[in-house]
């Protein structure tokens, strides 16, 4: 069988007992050092592309992208979201009224913000519906004075489907006894469970009940809107805006949530550059290892130039044996650093619930999240690749300079 001269030879130096074992046990280094940097790098990775995810599918999801408000209430909201919708940037609009106030339930009170929506325009912007474990959002009813929580809301205030709640304005409202505050009685008729930060801070009623509540005519505050593309969020309010530039006022996710997003950007970027290090650290390995190796074996390149070998099959022979350690470290690498980014957030939850160590009680989500991106994969082997490549250049050509005559003198 066909094999190539500086390929036959490099394997046979790399399967070879080395006189040296130092030597050894730097290579064995190396090709640690670039299997662990390969697959902590493609782990951590995926768990940020998966934190971002979940950024943009949960949280983004439930707050508007993209607004426009007005300071009187828009009684033809209707003709307003008609000629927002003509904007191609935008999927799907809804109108609301917001409020904050708090909600009260068995001896339990909790700050809320709550928005009144119709249900059939919100559903096209907003992921709610989608989470649903008790009821439905079709619930809400104008003049019925229902009213649907999060989770964690439910929980802390001990409610059940069909439970009354006290929902009370930071108003106050003139009576025969005197000011008292402003509040009304809702009748909970469905929960949603999306992430702790929204859970336990948003409700819905309906959009009527929301206006009567305030005294306002019917009619809407404001239009939510739902884009093609999130980042063109400040863009599409300022056009949206642009209808009636006295009357509304723009509004987006980046100045609500963009700090939160950049965070995990700018972490994202950070713990990559580190994380990657080590592998640069594992290629400077191969660098002293293959020099090493270039020294103990100089006999033996003396006597391969004394029966005619070239510099270049020199070179070849000493490159292949550090592309052998770069091959098998990156590949290594790549096969474990896939398994675990697939598998750690089922592992880490398993760990936190069997242990109750509350491993994501600071997250905006309550367990780990991962998404392995094949774009990642193929760029950290790529590095990684070419920086045992390149490792193996000054060895190999410094080997390729080794003189017979005054090497084999001393020999």
């Amino acid at each position: 069988m066909f094999r190539p001269l500086a390929l036959f030879i490099g394997l046979r130096y790399t399967r070879a007992e080395r006189s040296n074992r130092f030597i050894s046990f730097i290579s064995l280094i190396s090709m640690l050092g670039l299997t662990l940097g390969v697959a902590v790098l493609i782990t951590v990775l995926s768990v940020m592309n998966g934190f971002d995810r979940e950024l943009k599918t949960r949280i983004l999801g439930m707050v508007p992208q993209a607004t426009v408000v007005s300071p009187e209430i828009i009684s033809d909201w209707e003709d307003l979201a008609t000629e927002i919708k003509k904007d191609p940037e935008v999927d799907a609009v809804a109108p609301f009224i917001q409020l904050q106030g708090m909600l009260t339930a068995n001896s339990q009170v909790s700050g809320v913000m709550v928005t009144g929506i119709e249900p059939e325009y919100e559903k096209k912007v907003s992921i709610i519906n989608q989470h649903m474990v008790e009821g439905s959002i079709d619930t809400l009813q104008s003049g019925d004075f229902s009213i649907v929580l999060g989770q964690d809301m439910v929980q802390s205030l001990g409610l059940n489907i069909g439970d009354k709640v006290t929902l009370v304005l930071p108003e106050a409202s003139p009576s025969p006894a005197g000011v008292i505050p402003r509040f009304k009685r809702f009748t909970l008729t469905g929960v949603f469970n999306i992430s702790p930060e929204v859970d336990s801070l948003m409700a819905f009623i309906p959009m009527h009940d929301a206006a009567k509540l305030l005294r306002l005519p019917d009619g809407a505050q404001g239009v939510r809107m739902k884009l093609d593309n999130i980042f063109n969020a400040p863009m599409a309010a300022q056009k949206a805006a642009a209808i009636a530039p006295d009357q509304l006022y723009p509004n987006n996710w980046t100045q609500t949530h963009g700090n939160l997003f950049g965070a995990i950007q700018m972490e994202k970027a950070m713990v990559g550059l580190l994380l990657f290090l080590i592998i640069l650290v594992a290629a400077f390995n191969i660098v002293s290892s293959l020099v090493m190796l270039v020294t103990d074996k100089k006999a033996d390149i003396a006597i391969l130039k004394t029966f005619g070998a070239s510099p270049r099959l020199i070179t070849q022979v000493f490159m292949v044996q550090g592309l052998v350690i770069g091959v098998i470290g990156t590949v290594a690498g790549t096969i474990l650093g896939v398994i675990f980014a697939l598998t750690i957030s089922d592992i880490l939850g398993f760990i936190n619930q069997t242990f109750g160590l509350h491993l994501f009680d600071a997250y905006f989500i309550n367990y780990l999240p991962s998404q392995l991106r094949l774009v990642d994969v193929v760029l950290i082997t790529g590095a990684s690749f070419t920086l045992s490549f390149l490792a193996t250049i000054y060895p190999a050509r410094r080997a390729a300079r080794i003189q017979p005559a005054q090497t084999l003198r001393y020999e």
